[in-house]
């Protein structure tokens, strides 16, 4: 058990765990884009740690750019999307992959897909390490996956509780009891 601020959390997924899913990720990635050179466009803050362990498993020529954007406060999503660094490169007609670290409500992601969209890439996909379906609050296709996982509040690898935890090599959960 660790404790981050006023909060108690648990094991949940380990490294060597976490590694060996975005690793075949990477793979999947690697066959559906060959010969495409796709462009990921990371989520800041929290999907840096999943970014970096993705893209050492992509083996095809591949590019990389950060955008970023807030929509929780404390432990809530908040379902407002406040863009705060936008991109800059150009992505007309090139293969984008969002990278984010958690797909829950999904509101976020669809205002951030809309947004790439108005922007006409040749194609446009998401890679969470995180999806928590059963928190869905708008329809939301994702095509890679990491885990997923049932509506409860995690910390670690990326992911913050206040802006603490993210250095965590591992992901943690608030106990079901908290």
């Amino acid at each position: 058990m660790i404790t981050i601020e006023d909060k108690k959390f648990v094991p949940f997924i380990e490294r060597n765990t976490i590694e060996t899913r975005i690793a075949a990720l990477g793979q999947s990635i690697s066959q559906d884009y060959e010969g495409k050179k796709p462009l990921l466009v990371v989520v800041l803050n929290g999907a840096f740690m999943f970014a970096a362990e993705l893209m050492k498993n992509i083996h095809i020529p591949c590019e990389i750019t950060f955008v970023r954007v807030s929509s929780y406060a404390k432990t809530e999503s908040t379902g407002q999307l406040t863009e705060v660094l936008g991109l800059k490169e150009s992505i007309r007609d090139r293969h984008v992959i969002i990278v984010e670290d958690i797909v829950d409500t999904g509101l976020t992601m669809n205002k951030l897909l809309f947004q790439l969209s108005t922007q006409r890439p040749g194609s446009i996909q998401v890679a969470t390490l995180l999806f928590k379906p059963s928190a869905l609050k708008t329809p939301l296709s994702v095509k890679y996956v990491g885990f997923e996982i049932e509506n409860r509040f995690v910390v670690g690898y990326g992911l913050d509780y206040d802006e603490q935890g993210r250095n965590l090599d591992a992901i943690y959960v608030l106990p079901e009891n908290h």
